[in-house]
């Protein structure tokens, strides 16, 4: 489970915004994470909901999570569709010159912030 690791490095820098921005406490953190990024985000989730009881500026932050859907382009036919259902065969021409658009992403889209 490498989501405790991901998790560490989120609040590092959402610690570091807060500081300097003069935060006295975070209420929420809001992230993008693509569909195929290789992070599971119940166990995301459940290694924030511990980790946050450990700082006393994000204890009680709740994050929230979007998922962005992953799209792969067709070269040959230049049609876009859903990676998961589909794979990295262009459904609509049978081609396999294809690649990923979106959905490997993994942002910090949002702070919310008590000053």
């Amino acid at each position: 489970m490498h989501e405790l690791g991901v998790v560490f490095y989120v609040i590092d820098d959402v610690k570091k915004v807060a500081v300097e921005n003069g935060a006295e406490k975070v209420n929420s953190v809001t992230l993008e994470i693509g569909e195929v990024s290789t992070v599971v985000p119940e166990y995301l989730i459940d290694c924030w909901n511990w980790a946050v009881t450990k700082h006393d500026i994000l204890n009680g932050c709740e994050l929230r999570v979007e998922q962005i859907p992953a799209v792969t382009y067709c070269e040959a036919c230049k049609s876009e569709y859903p990676t998961v259902q589909y794979g990295k065969t262009c459904p609509h021409c049978g081609s396999g010159k294809t690649y990923l658009l979106r959905g490997n992403e993994f942002n910090i889209k949002e702070i919310e912030v008590i000053s």
